[in-house]
């Protein structure tokens, strides 16, 4: 338990008629320390009159100060005159037991002082710890920026490299470079952001899949194939996860167009480290793909499967809410291949630990 003396009436006393001072002193310095006798308390000193700015009265208190004797210092400050600075002397050539009263009483103090009047505090072993020079450098060391963590000094010095490098090798479209800094998710290669922008221009029915480098957790293009819906099964691999673009021109709505569709394919069968990194930057990349190709472009409806055997035209116009209700129920069969159909198997998390 902390232990606590009484604080005199005297003290409590002092300070409040300091305190209350209309107009206020320039400078008021209370000298305090903890009387043993009968009874344990916190009892005032001396106070000592202003003879200039704070600065210079610090540069005083080594005269009254004693080398080994702790005391507690309440010094006005210049502005705010109603804000206090508590200064904690306690010298490191002090005896132990005064060391250990001083430590547990240095809160009660301002708490029963009222702490609202304290608005800084100042810690000092030695004489040199309370001039003016000393609390100069304690002032700059509250202003100065927290010290980065790790993690964060590593984050700095990634962004200072990307600065530094500039116009120096590839650089994306302005757009590129700004969903870059602002999410969270893989880098794009040049390669595979051209490939997926030049979709735009077109007109034919064509996809571009894109695949995740797993050395260096990079997008980079696979492949862009003119492709026909039905087709679309045939070309996604069976196997590996992929990112893909499908541009489809058809005439399901009165008006003919030319969608851009995201596909996520993550088959059951590939690896699980893969499937947990692909499935970790899915929704990233889906956002980036906006940005590049612009959110008009891009259909907000997004398809994702775990079998790339079900992606028949069909299927498409379902989910992406292309057929009349009247169609959707008879839309999609039962089965394909013989086997059930199973809902898009996301991968799972790791299990908690015990």
């Amino acid at each position: 338990m902390q232990w606590s003396p009484k604080q005199s009436g005297s003290l409590r006393f002092q300070f409040a008629m300091v305190s209350a001072c209309i107009p206020p002193p320039q400078l008021f310095q209370l000298c305090i320390s903890c009387y043993s006798h009968l009874v344990e308390c916190l009892v005032p000193d001396d106070s000592i009159a202003p003879i200039g700015t704070l600065e210079e009265d610090l540069d005083t208190l080594g005269n009254i100060l004693e080398d080994n004797v702790p005391a507690y210092i309440l010094v006005r400050l210049d502005d705010p005159p109603s804000e206090w600075l508590a200064v904690s002397y306690v010298p490191d050539s002090a005896k132990v037991r005064d060391k250990m009263l001083y430590a547990s009483t240095r809160n009660n103090l301002t708490k029963a002082l009222g702490s609202t009047h304290f608005t800084d505090s100042l810690f000092a072993t030695s004489k040199d710890d309370v001039t003016a020079a000393a609390y100069r450098k304690h002032k700059a060391h509250l202003a100065a920026p927290q010290p980065l963590t790790a993690r964060e000094k590593e984050l700095e010095a990634v962004k200072a490299a990307e600065r530094e490098a500039g116009g120096a090798g590839y650089e994306a479209s302005r757009e590129k470079r700004s969903h870059i800094g602002d999410r969270v998710g893989f880098q794009w290669t040049e390669e595979a952001d051209n490939a997926v922008k030049a979709l735009q221009d077109g007109d034919d029915s064509r996809l571009v899949i894109l695949t995740v480098d797993t050395s260096s957790e990079c997008l980079q293009f696979a492949s862009s194939i003119e492709c026909a819906v039905h087709e679309l099964s045939a070309y996604l691999p069976p196997s590996d996860p992929c990112y893909a673009f499908f541009a489809w021109p058809h005439t399901i709505t009165p008006e003919p167009r030319r969608d851009i569709v995201y596909i996520y394919s993550c088959p059951t069968s590939s690896a699980v480290r893969n499937r947990m990194l692909y499935s970790s930057g899915a929704r990233s990349t889906f956002h980036i793909a906006k940005t590049v190709l612009g959110a008009t472009s891009l259909l907000e409806r997004k398809i994702e499967t775990s079998d790339p055997k079900e992606l028949t035209e069909e299927y498409l116009k379902l989910e992406l809410g292309l057929l009349d209700s009247n169609d959707a129920a008879s839309a999609i069969p039962l089965a394909i291949d013989g086997d059930e159909k199973k809902p898009f198997a996301r991968p799972k998390g790791p299990g908690r630990r015990k």
